[in-house]
């Protein structure tokens, strides 16, 4: 079983609002990415906020620790809830093939664009608690490299959207998303 985790603990600082609460063809990012990974999972959680319409979970250990730590909260929900692995991307980030699982199957594995959007196993959750818990990099890069993840060169590359003149190009492509 799989679980997807959307990551919404950001700070928008570039794009200068909420961005989860941002529209897209009518629809907020967070709503998106939600039923992007609903299509593809056997349940989805959303991280790093708590106002959503699925299960809420906060970063781990704490908040501030960027996309690693909503990625080890996603973690660790999985492994005490009995999912093998964990689909995680970004609030922002939009456009996936429906087949987004088999791409990156097997786990671990990342979008080579985007490392935000991967495919982790659940019982990677140590790994992530140790670099959280260390003196060094708590960077997606880091995590990356110490579960041996591969990185994939998706058959589409997702839409990141950053600022807002990236929400505006997008909503010039937004038909058919």
């Amino acid at each position: 079983m799989i679980l997807g985790a959307v990551l919404a603990g950001g700070q928008s600082t570039r794009f200068g609002s909420d961005k989860a609460l941002a529209e897209l063809a009518g629809q907020t990012l967070l709503s998106r990415a939600v039923q992007t990974l609903a299509r593809q999972c056997e349940a989805v959680v959303v991280v790093g906020r708590n106002d959503a319409a699925v299960p809420c979970l906060p970063d781990r250990p704490r908040a501030g620790m960027g996309p690693l730590g909503g990625i080890a909260a996603a973690l660790h929900h999985a492994a005490g809830h009995g999912f093998d692995a964990v689909l995680t991307t970004a609030v922002d980030s939009f456009g996936f093939d429906a087949d987004l699982v088999a791409q990156l199957s097997p786990a671990p594995a990342f979008c080579q664009n985007q490392p935000v959007i991967g495919l982790w196993p659940a019982s990677a959750a140590a790994v992530a608690d140790a670099l959280l818990g260390g003196t060094g990099k708590h960077s997606l890069r880091a995590f990356v490299a110490a579960t041996g993840a591969r990185p994939v060169a998706l058959s589409r590359i997702p839409h990141n959207i950053n600022t807002p003149a990236d929400l505006a190009a997008a909503q010039e492509q937004a038909h058919g998303l």
